[in-house]
């Protein structure tokens, strides 16, 4: 993709006449719609995605059904060392320790239906 962005800007150089200049502005304005364009379609879906699961982690709390980073099902049995450590039942008699942060989502009632 960078190799055909650069033959486009050589392209559009020169189509310009030999002896006059063109304007600088013009030049640049490709590359930042470019960057607009990249800005709204990935960097800013991708903070607020972040900042939703950010928000969730901070939500979970003793009693609620969790998905792992892993695939693993579990409830959340206890919390340990300033809450950064779960202790999640996988199964009868099962309890592992996992930290917070790899929780992938938490399972809500309507989920638990199905």
């Amino acid at each position: 993709m960078n190799s055909l962005f650069m033959f486009v800007l050589a392209m559009a150089g020169s189509s310009q006449q030999g002896g006059q200049g063109g304007n600088p502005i013009g030049a640049l304005l490709p590359i930042i719609l470019i960057f607009g364009i990249m800005y709204l379609l990935i960097f800013r879906p991708q903070a607020k995605k972040q900042k939703e699961h950010k928000k969730m982690l901070e939500s979970v709390e003793k009693g609620d059904n969790i998905v792992t980073i892993g695939g693993i099902y579990g409830t959340v049995v206890g919390l340990k060392k300033d809450n950064t450590v779960m202790i999640v039942k996988i199964a009868d008699n099962v309890k592992v320790e996992m930290t917070r942060s790899s929780i992938a989502r938490k399972i809500v009632a309507e989920e638990e239906k199905n």
